[in-house]
């Protein structure tokens, strides 16, 4: 692991160019559903269709991931990806492009992320070395942030200047850059790859059973599983927030978009910056009980309260940040690398049922429990669960037992 500098300097570039492109395309396509439809139920189809594939199969990926060589899965799933966005693109310059294409190929899209993402996740520890894995996981964050940020911005340019087409095809470009780098670097696989082939279910269970085994990962991976949960199920209505409730604009939606990914952006230059020592179990927990304050008073704001809105999305944004890098950085260098496609991939689908329960829920949400009380109650539940995360002996010893 001496070189693991110059590798993740490789697959950082190939996977900023991706994430980019790919976030510029995905913003450009809610854009025009937007604009040719005006339909709030359009978007929130596309929205599922880009998730759900993803959220059903992410545990059978997971065994894949684990059996299969990770450097392969990552190239072909990029591959599969690009693939799918080429062939809406040649829908689009034919003139044949329709509302169900969109959405078949954004699940087909979502079927290669549900390989991609866990698998470069689970090759970290792979690759580094572990007292360096909380800063690489905060990288990531600064990554993804950036993609983020600059992603709508770039997708809603190149919209109005392009083509749709050849909007598509800059994610094209992206998949094949990442690609391309993936081919210099060299990804070890786990010893355990090379034992008797199990069936997808037992597979499965073992995973399961590895977690549960380890009493501490065991809370946090809980806790972690319960906050996501009301996280990804507010961050659906933040636009309604924006729209209904402090009687904001298109442009005062995407602020609060891209402050949150601000927010992102600073919590991973945090992460990344240096190796801390601190007990990053009890950082979580503090990052829980932050962002569940920044719900609580978004929700009692008045509806004069724009600016300080924008304030606490911000800093619930760098909270998030540092608590996916920590969370991450624990799951890396607790598990077995030979099962960690397997953990992360149904970590991804636990945290995924929200959004889409949000989704499809929204009406629900907004109309009938009220924007500012589902702010509020999310609010006030993940500062209950995060002071509860303090308990367990276990989970807060893990960072100290790992060090013995």
């Amino acid at each position: 692991m001496e070189n693991w500098k110059k590798v993740f300097a490789i697959i950082w570039t190939g996977q900023f160019l991706s994430i980019l492109s790919s976030t510029i395309v995905n913003f450009a396509i809610i854009l025009w559903i937007s604009i040719e439809t005006g339909s709030g139920e359009m978007l929130a189809l596309a929205a599922i269709a880009g998730m759900l594939p993803q959220a059903l199969l992410g545990p059978i990926c997971g065994v894949f991931i684990d059996r299969w060589n990770r450097k392969a899965i990552m190239i072909l799933a990029d591959s599969f990806i690009a693939f799918c966005t080429f062939i809406l693109a040649v829908l689009f310059w034919t003139g044949i492009a329709e509302m169900w294409h969109i959405f078949i190929l954004l699940g087909l899209r979502s079927v290669g992320s549900a390989f991609h993402s866990p698998a470069m996740q689970a090759s970290v520890p792979l690759l580094a070395p572990e007292e360096q894995i909380a800063r690489i996981a905060g990288i990531d964050q600064i990554i993804f942030s950036i993609g983020n940020i600059a992603g709508p911005a770039l997708g809603a340019l190149f919209l109005s200047v392009w083509d749709m087409e050849y909007v598509l095809l800059l994610d094209v470009f992206g998949a094949i850059v990442a690609c391309v780098s993936l081919l210099f670097v060299h990804i070890p696989d786990p010893e355990k790859l090379k034992k008797e082939v199990k069936t997808v279910f037992s597979d499965m269970k073992e995973a399961i059973a590895i977690v549960l085994k380890n009493h501490g990962l065991s809370w946090i991976f809980l806790f972690a599983t319960i906050i996501m949960f009301f996280i990804m199920l507010v961050s659906v209505l933040f636009p309604l927030m924006t729209l209904n409730h402090f009687g904001g604009d298109s442009f005062q939606v995407s602020l609060i978009e891209a402050l949150w990914g601000v927010g992102s952006l600073f919590g991973g230059m945090i992460m990344g910056a240096k190796v801390y020592k601190i007990n990053k179990v009890i950082l979580i927990n503090l990052m829980y009980i932050v962002i569940g304050i920044t719900f609580f008073l978004s929700g009692v704001l008045s509806s004069e309260g724009f600016i300080i809105f924008a304030v606490l999305t911000t800093i619930g944004g760098m909270s998030g940040s540092v608590f996916y890098s920590s969370f991450t950085a624990i799951i890396q260098t607790n598990i077995d690398p030979s099962v960690l496609g397997r953990v992360f991939s149904m970590y991804l689908t636990l945290s995924m049922i929200p959004s889409l329960i949000g989704l499809v829920g929204i009406g629900f949400f907004s109309d009938y429990l009220g924007l500012t009380t589902t702010f509020i109650l999310c609010g006030l539940i993940i500062v209950v669960v995060g002071i509860l995360a303090f308990l367990p002996s276990s989970a807060i010893g893990l960072e100290k037992k790992k060090s013995n």
